[in-house]
């Protein structure tokens, strides 16, 4: 990966053409799949009468849209905790990842290839059973908010340790020849640069993040699923409360996921605009 690529190559390397057609390939046989799996489930359905109106009623009403609105806002509150203290947590590892000093960059590399092999619901479950008996009991929000934020502090650690090392080195250069100390030039000149490149890379972490708070079902938190959940205990239709519970987190992770394309392809229109025209080789050899 060269400094000067765009941000869609921050992470990973642009495929070629043949890779391209392959994801097609791929894409169109998994649309296909799972067009003819919808079309299967919805005719068992029909056939074992969960289509009927009487079934789907009860959604129309505002007592039921407002039970799960609540689910929905206290999934938002735990994304966001989680997400601000991931991408802190992040920053400073990769802040520690880049040091100079060996120690801080073996701990933080250490960190983040052990956090990163760790699935997120093995630290809900150290958090809820293993830490009690150590006599730190969280709150309940808590013990979902803080596995989370572990768990993505090292994937967000390498989104903004990808983003720093796509700066050109010059930018760091230019400020150490002004004067500014070594922090002074990542704070005030190459983290905010970085920080634009890696936003979509951000806003798409944070999908799946959102994604992760459904594990707020094993600590009994009041999220979107445990309230799908605990509504369909009382009005007995499981099959309609979670398609309705699955239409929510389609909406929201598609409308983040379209603001991340929206970003990025920003991004890409503003780097060709600032791209510096080319110089004719007649000049270069002038």
């Amino acid at each position: 990966m060269t400094r000067g690529s765009a941000p869609t190559r921050l992470l990973f390397d642009e495929p070629g053409p043949r890779a391209r057609r392959r994801v097609r390939t791929a894409t169109v046989v998994f649309t296909l799949a799972a067009l003819g799996l919808v079309a299967l489930a919805v005719r068992q359905f029909a056939a074992n009468g969960q289509l009927d109106a009487a079934r789907w009623q009860p959604y129309a009403t505002w007592p039921m849209w407002r039970y799960l609105l609540d689910g929905l806002w206290s999934t938002a509150l735990a994304a966001v905790v989680s997400a601000a203290l991931a991408m802190a947590g992040g920053l400073l590892l990769a802040l520690g990842r880049l040091s100079p000093r060996r120690p801080v960059r073996w701990a933080s590399a250490a960190y983040i290839e052990v956090v990163r092999t760790i699935p997120a619901l093995l630290l809900v479950y150290v958090v809820l059973f293993a830490l009690p008996r150590y006599g730190v009991d969280l709150p309940l929000f808590w013990k979902l908010v803080v596995p989370l934020s572990v768990s993505n502090a090292a994937a967000f650690a390498g989104i903004f340790r990808a983003g720093i090392l796509s700066i050109e080195r010059g930018q760091t250069e230019a400020g150490l020849a002004i004067g500014l100390t070594r922090g002074q030039t990542m704070r005030a000149i190459v983290l905010p640069q970085a920080a634009r490149r890696v936003l979509p890379s951000i806003v798409s972490q944070s999908v799946g993040l959102l994604k992760d708070t459904s594990l707020g079902f094993v600590v009994s938190y009041a999220e979107l699923l445990y309230s799908g959940k605990v509504l369909a205990n009382y009005n007995h239709l499981l099959i309609q409360t979670y398609i309705v519970v699955a239409l929510i987190y389609l909406v929201v992770n598609a409308s983040l996921s379209k603001l991340a394309r929206t970003l990025e392809a920003r991004q890409a229109r503003g780097g060709r605009r600032a791209r510096p025209p080319a110089v004719p080789e007649a000049a270069v050899h002038a």
